[in-house]
């Protein structure tokens, strides 16, 4: 049966309530838990269809996950194929993981071995483990602002508010508390946080870990003094640099944003987009550390019954080989991303608002807040209840943006030129409301509604 005919005639409201019965909350990650469309049914190109039957042009994309559009040909075929073929087999190794390990280490500049994964939480998890492993240090250090996934090591300091920001904001209870604190908290583009750290703690931080544009709290772009700097510092400590992709992971550019800005990690962590949908995931890098996994011999374990998942890998593969041979793609989502920011700076600056269109390529944000916005110290300048505004009064209207604060859009190889437009037509009418309904006074950061547990793409 399709998803619509198990939904059968209910409503949204009715399918929440029904799954709140038998799945805590009635979701089976918090963040979607926000309000209406409360069920999808359908999925096609740019578009996703409510239990209610409303349309939404969808620029969430299950936080960036889709990457070629919903329901993509070329990959569903692939998966058509795989399935029927060979399923989960659970021993030795299958064509499809080969193909597409060949295809990471030929197109991610830091990799020349991978292992494959389900989720990015387990990629950065494997990532850390290995820097630990390999240099004999105990701390990571990560950005205020960054999320890595839901595992102890780095669930803390996401969205924070400004009282627990760059201090003890752990996202979950039952984490231990010496596994909180062997991770460090820094500030994204200010290199003399990362030193700081350093100087605290000679000859024990094993690694530093980023996104490379921290697009969990929106998108806040590295200066190129501060990636360089990175590369050099952690060098010259012994520890590694690890990057996480997993969001800007093929959807920046076929590399990654290492291939962007020309800085080459130790580690790279990769998922979401990289399947179209699918899951799939994975961490690269130079065989010298690869090999330290206990596949190879190594001390650091490597065990996971759907890594290398036949479906999910022929998903992966139908993915990349299109970025590859379409190199136009980069072209038009970067294009129509750059159309998307100029289209809202131009709104706000006629309607007087005090705002920010941030972004790189096919991923904007709209901070209520005046530029520059370089690390998370800035976004506590931000004005959450205009940003949630924004985002469920457009949803509202048809154009799905998740309605929770700092949380960024993605354009993919669906959405056209008039999407854009009609989507800036639609934001020129929400944001003259926004002002008119005095929802632009200054308001202090509070994280995603006041929350102390508000993550990333969990």
């Amino acid at each position: 049966m399709t998803t619509a005919e198990l939904a059968g005639q209910r409503s949204g409201a009715e399918l929440l309530a029904a799954a709140q019965a038998v799945i805590p909350g009635g979701v089976n990650s918090a963040t979607r838990l926000v309000g209406a469309p409360y069920a999808l049914t359908a999925a096609s190109g740019a578009h996703v269809t409510d239990a209610d039957g409303n349309r939404y042009l969808d620029y969430h994309a299950a936080f960036g996950a889709i990457l070629l559009g919903h329901a993509a040909p070329v990959v569903d075929d692939a998966v058509r194929a795989a399935v029927g073929g060979l399923d989960l087999v659970g021993w030795g190794v299958t064509e499809p993981e080969i193909e597409l390990a060949r295809l990471v280490t030929e197109t991610i500049p830091s990799a020349e071995q991978m292992i494959s994964a389900m989720s990015g939480s387990e990629a950065t998890a494997q990532a850390i483990r290995l820097s630990r492993a390999v240099t004999g240090r105990p701390l990571v250090v990560k950005f205020q602002g960054g999320f890595h996934g839901w595992h102890d090591a780095v669930a803390r300091n996401v969205i924070s508010a400004p009282d627990r920001a760059y201090g003890s904001d752990p996202l979950s209870g039952g984490i231990l508390p010496e596994a909180l604190e062997s991770t460090l908290i820094a500030e994204f583009n200010d290199l003399d946080s990362v030193r700081a750290l350093y100087e605290a703690h000679p000859d024990r931080i094993a690694a530093v870990i980023m996104e490379p544009i921290p697009h969990n709290v929106g998108a806040l772009v590295p200066t190129r003094e501060f990636v360089d700097g990175l590369r050099a510092l952690t060098t010259e400590q012994g520890s590694l640099l690890i990057f996480d992709e997993v969001i800007t992971g093929f959807r920046h550019a076929l590399g990654g944003y290492q291939q962007v800005c020309g800085v080459t990690p130790d580690l790279t962590a990769f998922g979401k987009a990289m399947g179209n949908g699918y899951p799939i995931a994975g961490l690269a890098g130079p065989r010298r550390l690869m090999e330290h996994f206990s596949s190879a011999g190594g001390d650091v374990l490597l065990a996971g019954t759907f890594n290398g998942n036949p479906v999910s890998s022929a998903a992966a593969i139908a993915t990349i080989t299109y970025l590859r041979d379409h190199p136009d793609f980069y072209e038009r989502t970067h294009a129509l991303g750059d159309r998307m920011r100029a289209g809202l700076t131009e709104i706000c600056a006629e309607l007087g608002i005090a705002a920010t269109a941030a972004g790189f390529g096919g991923v904007f944000s709209l901070y209520f807040a005046e530029s520059p916005i370089r690390g998370y110290r800035d976004l506590m300048r931000n004005n959450d209840a205009a940003y949630v505004a924004f985002h469920r009064r457009m949803t509202d209207r048809g154009f799905l943006m998740l309605p929770l604060s700092l949380k960024r859009n993605h354009i993919s190889a669906a959405h056209t030129a008039e999407d854009i437009d009609r989507t800036l037509e639609a934001a020129r009418d929400v944001l003259r409301t926004i002002r008119d309904d005095g929802l632009l006074a200054p308001a202090p950061h509070q994280g995603v509604s006041g929350s102390r547990n508000a993550g990333g793409d969990v």
